[in-house]
């Protein structure tokens, strides 16, 4: 059998990576690189999507499409503009990324909140330990105050709930 040597990334992003991240796939764009490590995906731009950060990856035509998702109020993710990138020479990126998110999702559920709905998210943080809880707001609901109070208050349940099922 003969073992051949993995293709290395290309230097300019490998300069830019923290101390401890690691590169687990890249592929070429028309223009750059996108690059997963163990902590995110790097966009051109050479900027930085936690796997925490990304809401939806979906691969289809040769174009990799990643909605980031913000945070507000260390509370609410709300859905930035998706990013498409055209990969010339996909290897295997796509199915790293999609493996990474659905990786760093632990919990999902819609509940009621003040307002109308929210999806409730457990997810791992890269370099953190334990899971983060954020919402989303389902369409039709409205973002007011009485909603985000509704939110953090389900929110603390959920964890307060998910810290008592943890085994000590």
């Amino acid at each position: 059998m003969i073992f051949s040597r993995r293709e290395r990334p290309p230097a300019e992003i490998v300069d830019r990576l923290d101390r401890n991240e690691r590169v687990v796939s890249w592929a070429r764009t028309d223009d750059a690189l996108a690059v997963a490590t163990n902590r995110g995906l790097w966009v051109p731009a050479y900027r930085r999507i936690g796997w925490e950060a990304v809401d939806k990856a979906v691969w289809r035509d040769g174009v990799l499409t990643v909605v980031e998702a913000e945070l507000v109020e260390d509370l609410l993710l709300q859905e930035l503009p998706p990013l498409h990138l055209r990969l010339t020479e996909p290897r295997d990126l796509p199915p790293t990324v999609r493996r990474r998110v659905e990786a760093s999702v632990v919990r999902s559920e819609v509940l009621p909140v003040s307002g109308g709905t929210a999806r409730f998210v457990a997810r791992r943080v890269p370099g953190r330990d334990g899971v983060t809880w954020w919402a989303r707001l389902e369409p039709d609901t409205l973002d007011s105050v009485e909603t985000r109070v509704s939110v953090r208050a389900r929110r603390d349940e959920l964890i307060a709930g998910w810290s008592a099922d943890q085994p000590r």
